[in-house]
C-alpha cells in the first residue's frame, strides 16, 4: 500500500482526501436526521422543521456558523504552516508532466473523455449537468421535505441525487485523482506509477462484435437503433410503470415535466453504463457518425 499512502499524502491531494472524508460525513448525518424524522412522523409526531412557522436562527444557525468559521480559520493556519504549498518549477513548454492531469474539479470531466467522445464528454454532458441542476425547481413537484430532513417522502430525488454525485460526480473524481497514472493508464493502489508502462488494450465498436463493420452502413444503423431505442425504450417504459402504479403523480407531473426529468435521468444513466461497457468489455463506441461518437 506504500505507492496509494505516498500519492493520497502529496501536498495537492490532501484537500481531495478531507473532501471526501467530509462529505461522506455530513452526507450520511443528513441520512440518519432523515431517517429519525421518518420515525417521528410515523409515530405521529411532526419534525420541527415541518411544524414551525418561525424559527430562532441565532443559536441553532448563526452561533454554529461563527463557531465552525473560527475552527476552518485555525484549521487552514496550522494546515498552511505544517504542509508546503505545491508549487512547481516555471512551466517548460518543451516538458509535458505524465499524467497531465486538469485541476481536481475537472478531473471528472476528464475521466470521461475515456469513455465518450471529446465533443460529447466536454460539451454535451457538461451543459446538460448545467441545464438540469437548473431545471429541478420547475419540474419537481413535490412541496414536502423544505425545511426538514426526511427521506421516505423524496425517496426518489434522495437516490438520483446521492447517485449522481457521489458516483458520476465524487467517484469519477477519485479515480482520476487516485487510480490513473502515467499515460492516463489505470493503477491499482499497490501498484507503483511507471512512466514506462505500456498496456495493450483491444477496444472495439459495438457493431464490431457481431462482424460488421461500426463505419459502414450495417454499423451506422445497429448503432443508431441501439442508441435510439435506449432513449425511447428509457422513455416509455417508466412513463407505463408510473402510469399504472402512481397515475396520480404522473397527472400531476405533466408529460413536459416528464420528458425533461425522463430524458436527463436516462442521459445520466448512460455514464455508468458506457463506463461498464469500456472497462469490462472494452466497447470503445456504439455508434460512429461522420459528427461525433457515441
Amino acid at each position: 500500500m506504500n505507492p496509494f499512502i505516498e500519492i493520497i499524502t502529496k501536498p495537492d491531494n490532501i484537500a481531495i482526501v478531507i473532501m471526501i472524508i467530509l462529505v461522506s460525513f455530513f452526507m450520511a448525518w443528513a441520512f440518519l436526521q432523515a431517517f429519525q424524522n421518518d420515525k417521528l412522523m410515523a409515530l405521529g409526531q411532526g419534525v420541527d422543521g415541518e411544524r414551525d412557522q418561525d424559527v430562532d436562527t441565532y443559536k441553532p444557525l448563526v452561533r454554529i456558523e461563527l463557531i465552525i468559521a473560527l475552527v476552518v480559520m485555525v484549521g487552514l493556519t496550522v494546515w498552511s504552516i505544517l504542509v508546503d504549498a505545491p508549487l512547481e518549477e516555471i512551466a517548460n513548454p518543451t516538458i509535458t508532466p505524465n499524467p497531465a492531469k486538469a485541476p481536481w474539479y475537472f478531473l471528472g470531466l476528464q475521466e470521461l473523455l475515456v469513455y465518450f467522445d471529446p465533443w460529447l464528454a466536454g460539451v454535451v454532458l457538461p451543459t446538460l449537468i448545467i441545464v438540469g441542476l437548473i431545471a429541478i425547481p420547475y419540474i419537481d413537484i413535490n412541496p414536502k421535505g423544505n425545511g426538514y430532513y426526511t427521506f421516505s417522502e423524496r425517496k426518489y430525488a434522495i437516490l438520483t441525487f446521492s447517485f449522481g454525485f457521489f458516483i458520476l460526480w465524487l467517484l469519477l473524481i477519485v479515480i482520476g485523482v487516485f487510480f490513473r497514472g502515467p499515460g492516463w493508464l489505470w493503477y491499482w493502489p499497490w501498484q507503483e506509477w511507471d512512466t514506462q508502462r505500456v498496456v495493450f488494450e483491444p477496444t472495439r465498436d459495438l457493431s464490431t462484435m457481431i462482424g460488421i463493420d461500426s463505419r459502414s452502413i450495417g454499423g451506422f444503423i445497429i448503432g443508431a437503433v441501439v442508441v435510439l431505442g435506449y432513449l425511447v425504450g428509457g422513455m416509455i417504459a417508466p412513463y407505463k410503470y408510473f402510469k399504472k402504479k402512481f397515475p396520480e403523480f404522473l397527472e400531476q407531473m405533466g408529460m413536459i415535466r416528464y420528458s425533461i426529468t425522463m430524458f436527463l435521468f436516462i442521459t445520466m444513466m448512460s455514464i455508468p453504463i458506457k463506463m461498464i461497457l469500456r472497462l469490462v468489455f472494452l466497447v470503445k463506441y456504439i455508434w460512429i457518425t461522420p459528427w461525433f461518437n457515441v
